[in-house]
């Protein structure tokens, strides 16, 4: 096995590099008059197409946890991980019809500054440096880190070599705002899914030959015959796997929560489709959706078909990292069979999406320490060009904190899917019931907001460590914890996400009726008290679709309705 990339190999990754960077100056040079427009640089106001958000919304949220990451859940767990990528294509529809015409309604540019709108600047400010914290010591060093040790693995370039590359080429790019990402977006998806889709045509491939069959679609059918445990979207208790992906939960529990939040209340995704019109933002979260269903194909289906040529006897030793098993070796490990040239293809997919991401987290942590710490709390004076210079030093002092504590974080030993999941697990329920109670419900207050922020971050952190104290089987029966593979009966993460944004929800309606605010807030440039006010200007007809919208949402729907039915 080659792991080092040949002379065609990059000539190709050249020739991908070229074409992103050339376009991206295109684009910067023909929008340069408007880069000390602090929304434009931020959100491209008014300047992106339905499919460049779309296409944005892909390339920001596909990287190397799923590349990697995901692949190696595809090799250890099988298709059930692609929950994660389904079910975020049910989410986009609902977030297109029911938050985004709220933000664009209340003219809502940045998470924090919901949060100061809806409730006090209190709330508004904890949450914006926590943000802050979150995307650069958890995100983006891990993306940077998966990244750099993906491509480290593929190429033989030296670790700390790969990581300063891939974060000088993202800052390259964020440097020329949401314009430049978003339409470099575009070309990076073409490649991550161009590139990725070899590297599947590759695998399923190798499976049919090592059955000394041929085509890609027999190789699909001798893994659900090889490998049938890997092909069911539902998990039962009795699974290794189901702590992971507690069964109906995909459906119908706390994967809603990991997916609302994240499509729907992230500055980093949802800052794609701030500076556009109702009609072209929705396009493109439609867009998105489409391509969610695609993901699986890309990332998880490499992952099962290493396991079975590993099951077979093939690369062994390659899947092995320090004496043990590793899957998140399945993606490299085939990349690394490519012939020359595919190589090099499958390389600039795996870089894209790598860049693609660091660029949009890099944007989104710029655009909130410049509108929201910055002009809100140290230089309230500070015009739009001195917003733009700051927000540009912001992405440069970022990369480089994450280059130098990735490597302390222990991201290897999680693995980065997990490690994002886990940490950004412990505030999504309380974040998440914060912001649709402040959507749709217009007597929550500040307080409810303060308990569901740091009281659902309590009972997270409780819920995890509670297995250390007492012993949970008794609720075993009733679904609600399984053992661990020490034997120690946990809650499942999922199911934990569940239970804690329930008594948020719960916490914040009794809070709420019981100390009604009586403090003055300026919504919309009015004076009004924020406990009696409606808080956002909010009406049914915001929420009706178009006809257009409507059909292609019942289609995804009945995409899904199909392929959780043919592989429950």
């Amino acid at each position: 096995m080659q792991k080092s990339l040949q002379f065609l190999d990059y000539v190709v990754f050249l020739v991908y590099f070229v074409i992103v960077a050339g376009y991206g100056l295109y684009i910067y040079k023909k929008k340069k008059r408007e880069t000390t427009d602090s929304k434009d640089f931020f959100l491209a106001e008014g300047s992106l197409t339905w499919w460049a958000i779309g296409a944005s919304l892909i390339a920001s949220n596909i990287s190397a946890e799923q590349f990697i990451g995901m692949a190696g859940s595809g090799f250890n767990i099988g298709l059930a991980i692609s929950t994660y990528e389904w079910m975020a294509a049910a989410t986009l529809i609902i977030v297109a019809v029911f938050f985004l015409p709220i933000y664009l309604k209340n003219k809502i540019y940045t998470m924090p500054q919901f949060l100061l709108t809806r409730y006090n600047k209190t709330v508004s400010t904890i949450m914006a440096v926590f943000w802050l914290l979150l995307y650069v010591v958890v995100n983006l060093t891990s993306i940077l880190y998966l990244g750099a040790l993906a491509v480290n693995t593929i190429s033989g370039i030296p670790f700390f070599v790969c990581m300063t590359l891939i974060a000088v080429f993202a800052i390259i790019i964020t440097l020329g705002g949401m314009k430049v990402i978003g339409y470099t977006d575009v070309i990076q998806v073409f490649f991550l899914i161009l590139g990725g889709l070899v590297t599947t045509y590759l695998a399923l491939s190798l499976v049919s030959e090592h059955f000394g069959e041929t085509g890609v679609m027999k190789g699909f059918s001798l893994m659900t015959k090889n490998a049938e445990e890997h092909f069911h979207m539902i998990l039962k208790k009795d699974n290794p796997h189901y702590l992971d992906l507690p069964g109906l939960t995909v459906l119908v529990g706390g994967m809603w929560i990991v997916n609302l939040n994240y499509w729907g209340c992230n500055q980093y995704i949802t800052q794609r489709a701030l500076g556009a019109d109702l009609k072209t933002a929705r396009s493109g979260l439609l867009f998105a959706g489409f391509l969610k269903l695609l993901m699986p194909v890309i990332v998880v289906l490499p992952g099962i078909a290493a396991y079975v040529l590993y099951k077979e006897g093939v690369f062994s030793s390659e899947m092995m990292k320090a004496g043990e098993l590793n899957p998140d070796n399945a993606y490299p490990v085939l990349m690394n069979l490519l012939p020359a040239g595919m190589k090099g293809l499958a390389f600039a997919a795996l870089t894209a999406a790598v860049v693609a991401s660091l660029a949009g987290k890099a944007n989104s942590i710029s655009t909130i320490f410049s509108l929201d710490i910055y002009k809100e709390i140290f230089n309230k004076s500070a015009g739009e060009k001195e917003i733009v210079n700051v927000g540009r030093v912001v992405v440069i002092v970022a990369m480089i904190l994450a280059i130098i504590i990735s490597p302390f974080l222990g991201i290897d030993k999680k693995g980065g899917f997990q490690f994002i999941q886990e940490y950004t697990g412990f505030v999504s329920p309380g974040i998440f019931a914060m912001f649709l109670l402040g959507f749709f419900w217009k007597k929550t207050t500040s307080n409810a907001a303060l308990f569901a922020m740091i009281g659902g971050f309590l009972m997270s952190i409780f819920l995890k460590f509670l297995p250390n104290w007492t012993d949970l089987s008794s609720l075993y029966d009733l679904g609600m914890a399984v053992p661990n593979a020490a034997g120690v009966y946990e809650i499942p993460f999922l199911d934990r996400m569940g239970i804690v944004f329930a008594v948020c929800v719960v916490g914040m309606i009794i809070i709420s009726i019981a100390a009604p605010a009586k403090k003055q807030v300026i919504v919309g440039g009015t004076l009004v008290t924020a406990g009696e006010s409606k808080g956002l200007e909010v009406d049914a007809s915001m929420f009706k679709p178009s006809t257009a919208f409507t059909v292609i949402a019942l289609l995804i729907c009945g995409i899904l309705t199909a392929l959780y039915t043919i592989f429950w």
